[in-house]
């Protein structure tokens, strides 16, 4: 077997690998879930193979409308090559209704729809608890300046109406998801890019018609199998064959 590249970091479930060329690194999905900054873990068979597929489907769908991200191309079942960027250490969270922790700060029952969609920050810091911080932290602490801002909530936005839509034509309600961000250079020339990934484990997903989660939140709160839910995702999305009942051997190549 050919040697494995070196470790770049290694997150919660994803590892990055030195890439084939210059200014590329290998992304791999690991098959680790967590929950409640990681209080909760376990190891949740195939699903790094799930979100890999997942997640190389929203990439090209954004890449295909216009919107810049860092995705490449996948190498195989678990890994994909991207474009290496220097991470703007802020989770982007967009939110089309009430769920989670705006519920409980606010008092508003889930599933409560806002007047528009709303766009937050926090701070990722896992020993911190990766806390919400508003525009003023992030420009006094020259994590991203005005005009960053601007573009974030710009690509944000775009992110938003493409994920909605998309869903919405599977009978599924996108309620909130998280992005992160990265610099890239062309030149002298700096530019804000979609990174990391975008997948169930980083949005929350109602089916329409019954309310039941298709995201984390079935790990979180133990309603069910993880696999079963993210399998049913990629299963609309036709990132599956309509009739899969094993996602190792019949996820298409």
């Amino acid at each position: 077997m050919a040697p494995r590249r070196k470790k770049i970091y290694e997150g919660k479930a994803k590892i990055l690998y030195e890439g084939p060329e210059p200014g590329t690194l290998v992304q791999y999905f690991k098959d680790d879930a967590t929950a409640f900054n990681a209080q909760k873990k376990a190891t949740i068979d195939g699903k790094g193979v799930l979100n890999n597929r997942l997640s190389e489907y929203f990439m090209t769908g954004l890449t295909n409308i216009g919107i810049p991200n860092h995705f490449i191309r996948r190498l195989n079942m678990r890994e994909q090559l991207i474009r290496q960027v220097e991470i703007v250490p802020l989770e982007v969270i967009v939110r089309n209704f009430a769920a989670g922790s705006i519920a409980k700060r606010l008092g508003m029952e889930e599933g409560t729809a806002l007047p528009r969609p709303i766009v937050e920050y926090s701070y990722k810091n896992d020993a911190l608890g990766d806390p919400l911080v508003p525009e003023e932290y992030i420009i006094a602490f020259g994590w991203a300046n005005q005009q960053d801002l601007d573009d974030i909530v710009s690509l944000a936005l775009r992110v938003n109406d493409f994920l909605s839509g998309v869903f919405f034509g599977v009978g599924i309600k996108l309620v909130d998801f998280k992005i992160e961000i990265g610099r890239v250079w062309d030149g002298d020339f700096m530019r804000l890019i979609v990174a990391d990934e975008i997948s169930p484990d980083s949005c929350r997903l109602w089916d329409i018609k019954t309310g039941a989660h298709l995201d984390k939140d079935v790990f979180r709160r133990d309603l069910g199998s993880l696999t079963d839910a993210y399998t049913e995702v990629a299963r609309r999305l036709g990132v599956l064959p309509a009739n899969a009942t094993n996602i190792k051997p019949t996820l298409i190549n």
